[in-house]
């Protein structure tokens, strides 16, 4: 399939009607909280869109972040990389190895200089740590890292250890474990925090890029608002039971098997922002808190030393996540002002929103 075709073209040619584009135009403005008056102009720059070539870079990781991209289902996996963007260059999802591997990621960044995106999974040992912590085909992460984003037009930090840091940088941080922003200072940057991200996090981001030509918006800790914008503990179907005061005790309690809140038993989702009581796991099969365990808060910065993952968290639910990490006023004020922001615009749109079928819209376009 050629790159130079635009993404109507591949889909006709591939059999898709016009009905169909305009409902996976449908499901593109769903799946990033995009009101419907926009679905028309999804249609229309994904008419013109051509697949960016995506560059991903994996160095300290354990390849959760692949498997979650891997069990996407809007859209698939093999509809991603085969009809919105190139991928050409993965670790784990690549045919080539080794010296060929290696090749086919240079020519990528000489044919695409100045328009592929680079995908980073996994973080980072600084340029003050020992090279030979993390390599890959002799070079260290970060030689890498600095090289491939170089000519990027835009860098997406897939997972908590991207974005973050992750494990590897829990104390005493033996390889000096770095978030990619913290490296990289020139380029747009994206953080899709969790361990592992949810899968159509990642898929929404990518294909607004691919949409609208630049990356969605984001909150102070550079995460898109359609994914981040929310706390677990907002969106969680036991918070009746937290505004009632019914908790379970212990994993094996009458509470833990009536469904209540899971609270004293560690869960963060009060100070945790992400999209997991929403979008779920496994096909929206289900999520950690269904499945009767308290939320860790993994798409948060340093979850990982912020105390026990079993002890209740001792702050209001309204609290912003950058004030418990012990970010400076200007940040928490920031983030908490983003938060609000975004709620408020929620609550609006879902007031105004009115729905709108696909014969309408090829009334429309």
């Amino acid at each position: 399939m050629a790159a130079s075709q635009t993404l109507a073209e591949q889909l006709r040619a591939q059999g898709v009607s016009r009905r169909g584009f305009l409902k996976f135009c449908a499901a593109t403005a769903s799946l990033m909280a995009l009101p419907p008056s926009l679905i028309p102009r999804i249609a229309e720059a994904l008419e013109a869109a051509r697949r960016p070539s995506v560059i991903w870079l994996s160095f300290q990781e354990c390849t959760g972040c692949t498997e979650s991209l891997t069990r996407s289902h809007a859209p698939t996996l093999e509809g991603l990389i085969f009809e919105a963007i190139s991928l050409d260059y993965h670790h784990t999802l690549q045919a080539a190895s080794g010296e060929a591997a290696e090749a086919a990621r240079l020519q990528a960044m000489r044919d695409n200089a100045g328009a592929y995106l680079v995908v980073v999974d996994g973080s980072i040992p600084g340029p003050e740590a020992n090279p030979g912590y993390s390599t890959v085909a002799g070079h260290s992460n970060h030689a890498i890292l600095m090289e491939t984003v170089e000519h990027a037009a835009a860098v997406i930090a897939v997972g908590t250890c991207a974005a973050f840091g992750g494990l590897p940088r829990a104390a005493p941080n033996p390889t000096g474990a770095r978030a990619v922003m913290e490296l990289v200072h020139d380029k747009p940057i994206v953080n899709i925090s969790g361990c592992p991200p949810i899968p159509m996090a990642i898929t929404g981001v990518l294909a607004h890029y691919l949409t609208f030509g630049r990356l969605p918006e984001l909150d102070a800790y550079r995460r898109p608002l359609a994914f981040f914008g929310e706390s677990i503990h907002d969106r969680c179907y036991r918070r009746p039971f937290y505004d009632r005061g019914l908790f379970a005790e212990s994993f094996d309690d009458e509470g833990a098997r009536q469904g209540w809140c899971l609270y004293r038993l560690g869960c963060k989702g009060p100070t945790t922002y992400n999209a997991c009581a929403t979008q779920r796991w496994n096909g929206g099969t289900s999520w950690p808190i269904e499945a009767g365990h308290p939320c860790l808060g993994c798409s948060e910065p340093a979850f990982w030393d912020a105390g026990g993952f079993y002890r209740a968290v001792s702050v209001p639910p309204r609290v912003n996540a950058s004030a418990l990490l012990g970010a400076g006023a200007a940040g928490a004020a920031l983030g908490a002002g983003t938060a609000l922001a975004a709620r408020h615009l929620t609550r609006d749109e879902q007031q105004h929103r009115e729905p709108v079928t696909v014969e309408e819209l090829e009334k429309k376009l």
